[in-house]
């Protein structure tokens, strides 16, 4: 493998990074999602919006400073598809199922 081609790995792992690193700093997980879906689903699902509004911001920036363009766009917007299908799912699971929450109201 040449330079360019472990330069784009590294990068394209950086931002796939960021979009984990920022999901998880807004959010607890898919599982928390899951497990108090119930009663907080609507506030949980705005934090992911603006999680991945926040990735994209990132990605975008870096789609402008790297000259390849491609690595931020492919690692930023493959952990952003990954995770907000997780916690699409994990909401679905949660709405669906008949055990309690983890949280007391």
């Amino acid at each position: 493998m040449d330079g360019n081609n472990s330069s784009a790995a590294v990068v394209v792992a950086i931002y796939a990074a960021l979009a984990y690193d920022i999901i998880a700093a807004i959010n607890s997980s898919p599982q928390t999602t899951e497990i108090n879906a119930s009663k907080r689903a609507d506030t949980l699902m705005k934090w992911v919006h603006l999680g991945i509004a926040q990735v994209a911001l990132f990605t975008a920036m870096g789609i402008l400073l790297d000259k390849r363009r491609w690595p931020p766009l492919l690692g930023g917007g493959v952990a952003s598809v990954l995770l907000y299908v997780q916690y699409v799912h994990a909401k679905k699971a949660g709405l669906e199922s008949a055990e309690p929450g983890t949280e007391d109201y």
